[in-house]
């Protein structure tokens, strides 16, 4: 029975064509008028790219004014003049020195200064060893310091403290007792080089020292000078006024040797004035009196 009604199980009936043109509808340039309505779209389309491009343009070149803008602001407004430099971590260096030696002038902006080149000329001062220069804004500056420590003295008529790399610190007006042997025998200029980078003699008193402290003896107590004019080597001299000719070469062994030999002369009592190491397997002790 057919009722009209399609359903799944039903036979398809056939449909007329709904869809075919009036004649109205037939003699109009539909294809014409969709083509000319795309191809508006496409060009509305065009143009509205570019003047979001073109705005986009305005964009950036209003932002490259702001920034310039920005940027003569932050470089001459007062808000960011210095108003004050705080240094620390120093010690033995006055912060007045490390304010002096950082260059920087007062109330400079704080946008103009450059902290390599502030940090560089710290680090020509002899006692710093290494130095950061801190922007903290708006107006602040702050300079850490860490200073080189005094390894020993070098004596040339006047005391001079240097660090463990044999950099020069600065003259020791008063008497001081250090916990090393204090550096003797050099040339003015060997004393001048210091500033910059310890010479061959001055290395070798620094490396004889280090000998000392790796000993772990007495000896680094009992040795008081050493004494580097000479051309066969180092020349010690103890606390009790005895000379020790060490020689050039083998100073660990040399060593050993020699702290026996004091304390052999600590228990015996002899009045030795001269101890002479230079010889292989072999001491030779000089008393008072002798020739």
């Amino acid at each position: 029975m057919s009722n009209g009604l399609l359903s799944p199980r039903g036979q398809p009936s056939w449909l007329g064509d709904v869809g075919e043109r009036s004649a109205l509808i037939a003699r109009q340039k539909v294809g014409r008028a969709a083509a000319r309505s795309a191809g508006a779209a496409r060009t509305r389309a065009r143009r509205s790219a570019t003047r979001r491009w073109l705005a986009i343009a305005v964009i950036v070149v209003a932002g490259g004014c702001g920034v310039a803008g920005g940027v003569r602001w932050l470089l001459t407004a007062p808000r960011f003049a210095i108003a004050g430099v705080e240094v620390r971590g120093v010690s033995r260096v006055s912060a007045e020195r490390v304010v002096e030696a950082a260059g920087i002038p007062a109330r400079a902006n704080i946008f103009r200064i450059d902290p390599a080149t502030v940090t560089a000329r710290l680090q020509t001062v002899p006692e710093i060893l290494r130095a950061d220069v801190i922007r903290e804004l708006p107006n602040r500056v702050t300079i850490l310091v860490e200073e080189r420590r005094p390894f020993t003295l070098v004596s040339n008529g006047t005391l001079h403290w240097l660090d463990e790399e044999g950099r020069l610190l600065g003259e020791e007006p008063h008497a001081v007792a250090p916990n090393v042997p204090v550096i003797s025998g050099l040339s003015e200029a060997e004393l001048a080089a210091l500033r910059t980078e310890p010479g061959p003699k001055a290395r070798a008193a620094l490396t004889l020292i280090r000998s000392l402290l790796r000993s772990g003896s007495a000896l680094v107590g009992e040795i008081s000078e050493i004494d580097m004019s000479g051309r066969e080597g180092p020349v010690l001299y103890t606390v009790d006024g005895i000379e020790v000719r060490l020689g050039a070469e083998e100073w660990e062994e040399r060593l050993a040797r020699l702290a026996g030999v004091l304390a052999q002369i600590g228990r015996t009592g002899e009045g030795v004035t001269t101890i002479d190491l230079r010889f292989r397997d072999q001491v030779v002790l000089r008393k008072g009196g002798q020739g």
